[in-house]
């Protein structure tokens, strides 16, 4: 059975950056696919990755993570200002973060305005 785990960016907001990774991780190590409501920074993104790969066993076969950024490149001048006042005030809760199993998740396709997840049985699962 595949497992999709909703993470509201309030859920995560407050917390520091080694408590969210923390967070993300354990939630991937149960075989459990999260749509996280916005980005990671790039800092958080790259201790994801680093605390992943200290993880990797027979069990664990790492991660898999896109972004989809639901701002639109080609905006006015006035849109672009307003969007970083409200990230900057609010956080970045614009787009979309899938993380999951790399033992799950067979590919992801990403383009501007979509994402396309494609998965595998997990092999521990199968009978």
């Amino acid at each position: 059975m595949l497992t999709l785990q909703f993470i509201p960016y309030s859920e995560i907001g407050s917390l520091n950056s080694d408590k969210k990774v923390q967070k993300l991780l354990r939630v991937v190590q149960e075989e459990k696919i999260i749509l996280l409501e916005g980005r990671l920074a790039s800092t958080e993104k790259s201790e994801l990755i680093r605390k992943t790969m200290e993880e990797i066993d027979e069990k664990f076969k790492g991660i898999e993570i896109e972004e989809l950024d639901l701002d639109k490149k080609d905006k006015a001048f006035l849109e672009k200002i307003k969007t970083v006042l409200i990230n900057f005030i609010m956080g970045s809760r614009r787009g979309l973060t899938i993380i999951g199993p790399a033992s799950i998740i067979k590919e992801i396709k990403k383009d501007p305005d979509k994402i396309q997840l494609f998965t595998e049985e997990s092999r521990k699962r199968r009978k």
